[in-house]
């Protein structure tokens, strides 16, 4: 079975790695119900979903319904006011079948536009923190893909967690990811992982291999066996892994034989990192 670990002072336990909801998109129902069935029985009890996602939340409720007071369901959303957040919430809690969120955050906190509206009079913060009053959602946290909006926004507001790409070639190439990682655990946060298995971003003319990714992913197997354990080996709770489903399971074996990274494989990498592009930048 999967290894848990605590999610920062939530007091719950979740499985190192978590399904998202693109592993079950555009696919059929009868597949969305057996992958979820498969995950749960390998030890998955983390699933996050966002209304991005294409048909995902369709997918995934029926599929999660039997499982769900076994399972920490996280969700999102990309709205940045609070009437819009509100109306997004309700429809993803319909489509998911359920009658409340174990998780709800602020989905792709990017730009300095994102922080202030989100964070503003009558921004999408005020829906999240309301519904939390309301039983609606347990717990609340952001995702994020700039370093300076995450920092910021773990100064305004007491969340209790953080979905951020923690990736290898991020950390040794561009310094992206170890100061929000730093500051993250000094409050004590969950800290869950984007991109562990990321390698850069697909050739501007080259074929993509897998349909699902908006990024080039590491399917080597070695290699990707040393991209996930970096990430694990991170102070961290939980890591999500791409979307295409070869690869969300091909981490499930990594996971389930969890070691950490050496100083010796962790020096292999570094040099395997060296001359990548990484997916994002410090200065974004």
């Amino acid at each position: 079975m999967l290894p848990r670990r605590p999610l920062g002072k939530t007091g719950v336990e979740l499985s190192v790695i978590g399904m998202g909801g693109i592993v079950v998109m555009n696919v059929p129902q009868e597949e969305a119900y057996r992958a979820v069935a498969l995950a749960v029985d390998r030890g998955v009890n983390y699933f996050d979903v966002a209304p991005s996602y294409g048909d995902a939340e369709e997918r995934l409720g029926p599929a999660l319904a039997p499982y769900r007071d076994q399972v920490f369901l996280a969700c999102k959303t990309a709205k940045r006011r609070a009437a819009e957040a509100r109306r997004e919430l309700e429809e993803s809690l319909r489509r998911l079948k359920t009658d409340h969120f174990d998780l709800y955050q602020l989905h792709a906190m990017t730009t300095e536009e994102d922080y202030q509206i989100a964070t503003g009079p009558g921004g999408a913060l005020e829906a999240l923190v309301k519904a939390r009053e309301e039983g609606l959602v347990r717990f609340l946290g952001f995702s994020a893909h700039s370093v300076s909006t995450a920092l910021k926004l773990m100064e305004t507001f007491a969340f209790d967690t953080i979905l951020f790409p923690i990736n290898w070639v991020l950390f040794f190439n561009e310094n992206f990811g170890p100061q929000v990682l730093a500051r993250a655990g000094e409050l004590g946060m969950g800290r869950l992982a984007l991109k562990a298995m990321a390698r850069s971003l697909w050739p501007e003319h080259g074929e993509r291999r897998y349909a699902k990714p908006w990024y080039e992913p590491v399917d080597d197997p070695q290699l990707a066996s040393l991209a996930l354990r970096f990430t694990l080996s991170q102070p961290i709770t939980a890591a999500i892994p791409p979307g295409e489903p070869s690869l969300f399971w091909l981490a499930l074996d990594i996971a389930e034989n969890f070691t950490p990274l050496t100083a010796e494989e962790e020096a292999i990498l570094r040099e395997k990192a060296r001359g990548i592009t990484p997916i994002f930048r410090l200065s974004d």
